[in-house]
């Protein structure tokens, strides 16, 4: 199992968020990638678009499933990695890197603080069933 970046906060949905300066950038953990397997499309969600903390903002399909992308936290799309549409393997290769999903304004920061740090997403893995 892949080691969780300190410097991110991250969901029981298994997405990542990390603040960079005023926007938040936010992706898929190691985790979800390796779960869901080869990854060959993401639903990218639009510029300007409204995300909804625990709401649905796009999907990633892989050679297994089709699963719902969460927003970590409220808040309007300032940039989407348009990279993902030709390569969304970028995902499974380095999904704390190249594979991050979209950038956003949060129109709450204080939501980040509300996410789990590093050591409880561990927790929390481990208290998965396998």
């Amino acid at each position: 199992m892949a080691d969780n970046p300190k410097d991110l906060r991250y969901t029981k949905e298994h997405e990542w968020a990390r603040r960079t300066g005023a926007t938040v950038v936010v992706g898929v953990t190691a985790h979800a990638q390796e779960a869901l397997g080869d990854v060959v499309y993401v639903d990218l969600p639009k510029v300007g678009a409204s995300l909804v903390a625990g709401s649905s903002f796009g999907t990633v399909e892989s050679t297994k499933a089709v699963s719902e992308l969460f927003a970590p936290l409220g808040g309007k799309v300032v940039k989407v990695n348009q990279a993902l549409a030709d390569e969304p393997a970028l995902i499974n290769q380095d999904p704390y890197g190249k594979g991050w999903i979209c950038e956003v304004e949060p129109s709450k920061p204080s939501e980040l603080d509300a996410l789990m740090d590093a050591d409880a997403y561990a927790a929390l893995l481990a208290s998965a069933p396998a």
